[in-house]
């Protein structure tokens, strides 16, 4: 992969090329009084789509799930004595 360094203005005017090669894979360094600013690069892609479900039969959410919590328990939760 080669690296080429261009100004501001010279990548304000030709930015629509300067995409056009990164997207090919090329690394376009942007500089600013020669000082390197920002680097232009392809952007990668999801290399596998992904597909909804999959953990069926994995997971399982208890009947009693939003069941209220022991007296205890939420005591617990909230700081306070359960005995008050």
């Amino acid at each position: 992969m080669s690296e080429h360094e261009y100004n501001i203005y010279e990548a304000k005017t030709s930015l629509s090329k300067l995409v056009d090669r990164a997207s090919k894979g090329e690394e376009i360094v942007i500089a600013k009084a020669g000082k390197p600013l920002a680097k232009l690069v392809p952007l990668r892609r999801s290399r596998r789509r992904r597909k909804p479900g999959g953990w069926e039969k994995k997971v399982f959410i208890a009947d009693d799930f939003d069941a209220p919590l022991p007296p205890e328990l939420q005591a617990a939760f909230e700081g306070t004595d359960e005995d008050q």
